[in-house]
This record gives C-alpha cells, structure tokens and sequence, in this order.
C-alpha cells in the first residue's frame, strides 16, 4: 500500500514563491517516476511537471522557467518549487509518483495566488 501526503500549499501574492513537498509511505521499493497535476477552478486537471527516475524533467509550457521538480532531501520525498507565481497558478496541485508502472495520487493540496 503506498500512501502520497502533499504539503507547502498556501496563500500568495503574485509574483511570490511557495514550494510544495509530496511525501510517500508505504511498500515502497523505487519510485520510478514523479509528477504533479493541478485542477483550477473552471478548468480541467493538467499536467504541470513529470520527472523521471534517469532525470528527466518536463513542464507544461505555462509554467516553463518559473517551476521546478526536483526530488526532496528526504527519501521517496519530492518538490516543485514554483517561482514568480501568477493568479492563473491558482488550483490544488496533486503530487503522482509511478511505482512498477502503477499511479498513486495524493489528495492535493490548495494554492492560491492573490494579484
């Protein structure tokens, strides 16, 4: 059973930063690859950023130069520093991490950038 907790989300002013953390518990042996999702208000769930085991790291192109996906400090633990947010960033970002081919999904956590 593997269990994904976010954490980091808050209020913000636009132009300012936030990083959130995705932490996994459980029966976990590697994590082949991580991602965070978003769904804003009116809009459809996306894709904001994927990072792979070998490092590989892609962005939604709304976000490309101001986000960050990295893995944490901690083990089986990752983040997404984002930077220079804006008010269309608003939305509960989801923390996903693919183990033996299989999705987990944490229950989001808030962002909201004020103008």
């Amino acid at each position: 059973q593997v269990q994904l907790v976010e954490s980091g989300g808050g209020l913000v002013q636009a132009g300012g930063s936030l990083r959130l953390s995705c932490a996994a518990s459980g029966t976990i042996f590697s994590i082949n690859a991580m991602a965070w999702y978003r769904q804003a208000p009116g809009k459809q769930r996306e894709l904001v950023s994927r990072l792979t085991s070998g490092g590989t790291a892609n962005y939604a192109d709304s976000v490309k130069g101001r986000f960050t996906i990295s893995r944490g400090n901690a083990k089986n633990t990752g983040d997404l520093q984002m930077n220079s947010l804006k008010p269309e960033d608003t939305a509960v970002y989801f923390c996903v991490v693919t183990i033996f081919g299989r999705d987990y999904w944490g229950q989001g956590t808030q962002v909201t950038v004020s103008s």
